[in-house]
């Protein structure tokens, strides 16, 4: 089965929610969205029945509220989306793309020390 279609960032607001609250009603997704701006019911309703017809997610219909599932895990529709970016835009290089996003929004110390550790298996699992 192919992967699903890439999110809109309307689509992304909501898999946002998913991942962070796991399985929801519209409701759910509803109130956490109006939380950080305004939207309408109806509007998240609509999103969500055209996400199911995408395979973006999946619907339990076993009880009266409709509940909604990612159809993918986070990190599988980020891996997705960034091998995209990657091709696209700068060429299959992830060293451009590493360092451009470095320049654009300059990383935390704790981000920095992460990406120290990650460089680091990196270049263990090359050397072996």
């Amino acid at each position: 089965m192919p992967p699903p279609p890439r999110p809109t960032d309307a689509e992304l607001s909501i898999l946002r929610v998913l991942w962070a609250t796991g399985p929801a009603t519209v409701r759910t997704v509803f109130e956490a969205l109006q939380a950080e701006r305004a939207v309408n019911y109806t509007t998240v309703l609509k999103l969500l029945q055209i996400m199911t017809d995408k395979g973006l997610v999946t619907r339990d219909e076993s009880s009266r509220s409709h509940v909604y599932i990612p159809a993918q895990a986070e990190a599988e529709t980020q891996g997705s989306l960034v091998r995209d970016l990657l091709d696209k835009a700068f060429a299959g290089s992830t060293s451009r793309l590493v360092m451009r996003a470095l320049e654009e929004r300059p990383a935390s110390v704790d981000e920095l020390a992460q990406l120290r550790e990650l460089l680091a298996r990196l270049e263990r699992g090359n050397k072996a």
